[in-house]
């Protein structure tokens, strides 16, 4: 991990900048969770309504469960420890009176722990992480940095070069109700998720 660039965008996101990050799926736009006019420009950028909330990226998993509800059920916290640091974003009820930023609803938080060192370092640094797909509302997400760089121009503080990448968007799945629903299907099979949080359950 090179912890000169660590750094150089840690400045940018406590500055209040939103930047472009790699991740372990597609590049995402990110800003820090807890700043409201930070968190709020990510939507300007995207031209997407705050009925569409943003997601949360982690350092770890102790980090994401902390921005839950006082009673993490056993199924979530069991299905955080078998697929994360992953592509698995789960929505669970937000912890009251924790500051982030996303949109609406304000009750669920959508968190992911990506396995990504340098977007686990940042929010280890910084915070958690409010975070969206780095592509503009409806289109498709730029696989390279220099797309980035032409979507969004001078409106992101930076773009970090991860290279290419073309991976699918993370599972995403609706853990605040039982049974579980999917919100969108990825990388992870859905089932796999259930079968871990029905163990649980029994």
């Amino acid at each position: 991990m090179d912890g000169d660039l660590v750094e150089v965008v840690a400045a940018a996101l406590l500055a209040g900048e939103a930047v472009v990050l790699p991740t372990d799926t597609v590049y995402g736009l990110v800003a820090v969770a807890g700043d409201r006019r930070a968190a709020g420009r990510l939507f300007d950028l995207k031209g997407r309504d705050h009925d569409v909330p943003l997601a949360v990226l982690c350092a770890s998993t102790d980090q994401a469960l902390s921005l839950t509800g006082d009673e993490t059920s056993p199924a979530v916290a069991a299905v955080a420890s078998a697929f994360w640091p992953g592509p698995l974003t789960l929505v669970v009820a937000r912890r009251a009176g924790v500051e982030l930023h996303l949109g609406e609803p304000a009750s669920t938080v959508g968190l992911r722990v990506p396995d990504h060192e340098l977007v686990r370092a940042l929010a280890a640094r910084v915070g958690p992480l409010a975070a969206t797909s780095a592509n503009l509302h409806g289109q498709p997400a730029p696989t390279t940095a220099d797309e980035v760089v032409a979507t969004f121009g001078s409106g992101v503080a930076m773009v970090v070069d991860g290279g290419h990448l073309d991976a699918t968007a993370s599972t995403v799945i609706d853990a605040t109700g039982w049974p579980w629903s999917v919100l969108r299907p990825g990388p992870i099979s859905p089932n796999q998720v259930f079968s871990v949080a029905e163990g649980v359950r029994r």
